[in-house]
């Protein structure tokens, strides 16, 4: 799996001009779903999502996780994010999960936030969405659950 975190004031997510999803402070977290990634990967972003340290404490340090903060995630699938755009012109997917395991594994790390007690919005798998938000900092990080980069 692979996430695309940013820190955020405020995101939305709307799809044919309906909003779906919305947070205020928190995090903005786009998730990619792979070929061969399993419940361990969900796990693992799950609680890498819920745990990283990249909210200020009062010093100006980034000590403070999104829990730490009453801060939301507004989670959205992605399946570019396992785009090579390394040969050619035009990305290839072959590294991106079928639909049916991406929607169950990009579902069940939206359920493993939950059951932390981090309140969770989504997009809508699979359609195609209007993302806004207002970074903070900018702040963003990019993972991969099999420490690729």
């Amino acid at each position: 799996m692979r996430m695309v975190c940013q820190r955020v004031l405020e995101a939305k997510v709307t799809v044919n001009d309906r909003a779906v999803g919305s947070i205020g402070r928190g995090l903005l977290v786009y998730l990619g779903v792979g070929k061969g990634d399993t419940d361990n990967d969900a796990q693992f972003m799950a609680d890498k999502i819920v745990n990283l340290r990249i909210f200020s404490d009062q010093a100006g340090k980034m000590n403070l996780n999104v829990q730490d903060v009453a801060g939301s995630i507004l989670l959205i699938s992605n399946f570019t994010l396992h785009g090579d755009c390394r040969k050619g012109r035009r990305p290839g997917f072959d590294a991106a999960a079928k639909p049916a395991m991406a929607e169950q594994l990009y579902e069940k790390v939206a359920g493993l936030i939950k059951e932390q007690g981090v309140p969770v919005e989504k997009g809508v798998f699979g359609e195609y969405m209007h993302v806004t938000s207002i970074n903070d900092g900018p702040v963003t990080f990019l993972l991969d659950s099999a420490k690729l980069f």
